[in-house]
């Protein structure tokens, strides 16, 4: 099966794997974004909540000085983080990120979570996470009364604004997309959520198939992202499944890559993360192998909806407040 190396997102066209930026060491970030650059990488995932924007963008300039790269050859995504989701904030984040970025324009610029939570001034802390006050005597997240169509309309001016280029919404559930779509004056032109073979979200992606929706899967490989974090433990590793070890023996390839390659034949982008140089060619070495019926069919069984990035598990665990969105 011959996928592409690049997926339709709104008037654009967007590289079909990128590098996610999340847990990238800021000290090791933009020695990471060069070596992705001249490894052949053009899409990089970032994020304000990442807290390591400006050293990709000190990446993303040693690159441009190097000749590695135009600016118009990357595609650079970065996302609204929860705290500036009212109206009168949403262009200040941005222009935040443009900044320490050290970009004129988004390329995609996506709201990171439909939470919306209480503002915290940059000059406070940035980013500002999750707890609202961590000096309080009962340190918590603190959700705000903000609508998420107040939220879209900013999003919508950043675009006539022209400081980016599409919009998008990140972990929205079938019926928040559903309600963007009859709301929206700008469209979505992406969704990015959470997709790999034990969380496959069937559902989900035929009905942003259905808008004409691109969809970036992130944590393509499971639990691998969430180890460290205590959210997984090596008993929910995709990569010792004995179907993908099947496929990546018969295919001469590692069990990674061809989990990367059922989600690109899935139709979804990946963001895969990684500052191992040698990880960073395998996650780029997908178009020359392919998957069977067979194996994808196989693949998509051993989905068990389990998802390791919910916030009604970790914002009770960790932020003292339960706040679920896909129940």
């Amino acid at each position: 099966m011959t996928v592409s190396t690049s997926i339709q997102v709104g008037a654009s066209q967007m590289p079909a794997i990128g590098l996610g930026l999340w847990k990238i060491a800021r000290d090791m970030t933009a020695e990471t974004v060069v070596k992705a650059i001249s490894t052949g990488y053009r899409h990089l995932d970032c994020a304000a909540d990442y807290g390591n924007e400006p050293e990709v963008g000190l990446g993303i300039r040693q690159a441009l000085a190097q000749g590695l790269v135009r600016r118009e050859e990357l595609w650079v995504t970065s996302k609204l983080w929860n705290t500036f989701h009212r109206r009168e904030h949403v262009r200040a984040a941005c222009e935040r990120s443009l900044s320490d970025l050290g970009l004129n324009y988004l390329d995609l610029y996506l709201v990171h979570f439909p939470i919306a939570l209480k503002y915290v001034d940059f000059a406070t802390r940035y980013p500002p996470e999750w707890i609202h006050d961590p000096t309080a005597k009962h340190p918590r997240m603190e959700p705000d009364a903000v609508p998420l169509h107040e939220t879209w309309a900013a999003m919508e001016d950043l675009v006539t604004a022209g400081l980016v280029r599409e919009i998008g919404v990140c972990n929205y559930n079938t019926g928040l997309v559903h309600d963007l779509m009859a709301t929206a004056r700008i469209r979505p032109a992406m969704l990015q959520i959470e997709a790999h073979p034990f969380l496959t979200q069937e559902r989900l992606l035929r009905l942003a198939q259905g808008y004409g929706l691109a969809v970036t899967a992130f944590s393509p490989l499971g639990a691998l992202s969430y180890l460290e974090l205590g959210m997984a433990d090596v008993n929910d590793s995709v990569l010792e499944q004995p179907v993908v070890k099947a496929a990546a023996a018969r295919l001469g390839r590692s069990a990674a890559q061809v989990v990367l390659r059922w989600a690109l034949q899935r139709g979804t982008a990946i963001i895969p993360k990684t500052s191992r140089p040698e990880r960073l060619g395998e996650n780029l070495a997908l178009f020359d192998f392919s998957l069977t019926e067979e194996e994808m069919r196989d693949f998509g069984k051993l989905n068990r909806n389990r998802r390791f990035n919910d916030p009604a598990v970790f914002c009770d665990q960790a932020f003292d407040c339960f706040y679920p969105i896909y129940d």
